[in-house]
């Protein structure tokens, strides 16, 4: 329950050809708390009433029913709202406590699913700090879509084709070693991949190799057959490694290798729509039509390879067969733009009504103490090194704080990759960010763990008062309260927007506003004093940590009771 519900409700009635929704946007918090709770601006209204704003406010406000407020005035062209906070108050704790890790939840979905493509790493490298974004982002946007009564199906759409493996392959055969590779697999592959750009610099023909052994492999030549299947199963052992450190799991691992016997059947459709081109050798789809500045995709390589769009063609087509999706999200850096423009540009001209439910959700770059990450030149920072390296610190911090913590190693472990996690996911989806691990780290400042801390006091103030908690005795009228009465009761409509922005940095800043507000209450507040409202003020702690919990968990993070 919002607290702007009870005036939308009001101005309704007396407002009705406005919809609910066009209330909703106009309705705003006043500057100066003094003017009231929420204001309802009546500008807009002028032209169709065809009367002063300021007579318009004064004339709402006498038709309305004030019931549900301690008082609403006119001030000027604005309606200002004074809401009734013991009531309000009572009646969001109430929900809070009532629907527990539910609270949030809506069926906006009725069920239909959402596809997620996410993380999508490349065998035979290590994940690195890279991959971190598509992960997490999407791992969030999974959650919200289950919150918002979508059923998400997380699609780890692995690089494990292109002409990279033909690359890997040569290197290996050329100067690998088994021996070198099962002894560290990830590691050495990459020293191979490295070795291989740096030596094809001098030597461009090493390129040609390359591409030679990823045609072998296309046409299912069993030797490299062989070595690719090597390669894929040492990497899925160590990014499931990664994957369960960040509490992520995936409902597919079906990557572009799964779709290279379903290439056919897109290659089929566009030539029977004619939209199949020769150009210089290779296969292409004029996009012209759709756009004008849209250079053509490219389906098939001078040598018939296929190439990225072919498999990202197979690949859609095959989740809207399989899944039937309502939304097809793919979870890929910005510079990846024009691909997706392309995609579903092609998709549209074969005649595909749903091409319009694919989405592009791209992020910006994030860059490593002032550094961008590059594979290929070998400046990679490993994710598991940056997870090690959290867990070391959160320990450290914990053992400053509480030595005697019985199970520490196992919380480190949660605050080290929540902080990771919280901060990426803290920023704007688009924006770049730059990764300071001892910025991150850190029990205070807008940080995960200073989220997850803020609700391990809570339960620590529950365990000392011990006491159950009557969810219909709850009353207090103590203005302190108001500020975390009002970011509790925002929560659902801060969860609807997250999803429809498609924005998890609308949770981790949410999960900020209502830590700090708890904090501000604590440390003026005697919340364990025996008097009549001790019910209410733990019902409030107990819908604090039920709501930072509820939210740490849609962002993927976990919320250990003590720290």
């Amino acid at each position: 329950m919002a607290t702007n519900q009870a005036v939308t409700s009001a101005l309704q009635a007396v407002l009705p050809d406005l919809s609910t929704a066009e209330i909703e946007a106009k309705i705003e918090a006043p500057k100066d708390s003094k003017m009231g709770d929420l204001a309802f601006p009546t500008f807009t209204l002028a032209k169709v009433l065809r009367k002063a704003p300021q007579q318009i406010a004064a004339d709402l406000v006498e038709k309305m029913d004030q019931s549900a407020f301690e008082k609403v005035v006119a001030t000027g062209p604005y309606i200002n709202f004074f809401l009734n906070k013991q009531s309000m108050t009572a009646e969001t704790l109430k929900a809070v406590l009532a629907a527990g890790q539910n609270y949030g939840q809506n069926d906006d979905g009725h069920g239909q699913t959402i596809t997620l493509d996410m993380s999508s790493p490349n065998i035979a490298k290590p994940m690195s700090m890279g991959h971190l974004r598509s992960t997490v982002i999407g791992n969030a946007l999974a959650n919200l879509a289950a919150k918002n009564g979508y059923q998400p199906v997380k699609i780890n759409h692995l690089g494990d084709w292109g002409t990279q493996f033909g690359k890997l392959i040569y290197a290996y055969k050329t100067w690998g070693s088994e021996a070198e590779v099962k002894a560290d697999p990830i590691a050495t592959l990459l020293k191979y991949y490295v070795e291989f750009h740096d030596k094809a610099k001098e030597d461009p023909s090493l390129d040609d190799e390359g591409r030679a052994w990823f045609k072998k492999l296309e046409d299912g030549d069993p030797e490299a057959q062989k070595l690719w299947a090597w390669f894929r199963e040492e990497s899925l052992k160590e990014f499931t490694e990664i994957y369960d450190r960040l509490g992520i799991t995936f409902d597919s691992f079906n990557g572009e290798a799964f779709y290279n016997d379903k290439m056919d059947k897109v290659v089929n459709m566009l030539e029977d729509k004619d939209l199949l081109q020769e150009s210089q050798g290779a296969q292409i789809v004029d996009l012209s039509s759709i756009n004008e500045n849209l250079t053509p995709a490219m389906i098939k390589r001078t040598d018939g390879a296929t190439l990225y769009m072919t498999r990202d063609l197979a690949a859609a087509i095959y989740r809207k067969d399989t899944y039937n999706f309502a939304k097809s999200l793919y979870v890929v850096g910005g510079e990846q733009r024009e691909h997706f423009v392309q995609l579903k540009a092609v998709l549209s001209l074969l005649g595909l009504d749903w091409a319009d439910d694919v989405e592009h959700i791209s992020f910006g770059l994030i860059t490593f103490n002032g550094k961008k990450m590059s594979t290929r030149k070998g400046d990679v920072v490993l994710l598991k090194d940056v997870l090690d390296d959290a867990h070391e610190l959160a320990l450290s911090q914990i053992n400053d704080k509480n030595p005697g913590l019985a199970n520490k190693d196992q919380v480190a472990e949660e605050v080290g990759a929540g902080a990771v996690v919280f901060h990426d996911l803290m920023n704007d989806r688009t924006n770049n960010f730059d990764f300071k691990l001892d910025e991150v780290v850190r029990f205070e400042g807008d940080t995960g763990p200073y989220v997850q801390y803020t609700n391990a006091r809570a339960q620590s103030i529950l365990r000392k008062a011990n006491v159950a908690v009557d969810e219909n005795g709850i009353a207090l009228d103590d203005p302190q309260t108001w500020d975390i009465v009002t970011a509790l009761s925002n929560y659902p409509a801060t969860v609807e927007r997250a999803f429809s922005n498609r924005e998890p940095s609308v949770i981790a800043k949410y999960a900020l506003t209502l830590a700090r507000a708890f904090n501000k209450y604590y440390a003026n507040s005697k919340i364990l004093a025996d008097d009549e409202n001790l019910n209410g003020r733990l019902a409030l702690v107990k819908a604090v940590s039920t709501t930072l919990t509820n939210a740490l968990a849609i962002l993927g993070v976990q919320a250990p009771e003590e720290m």
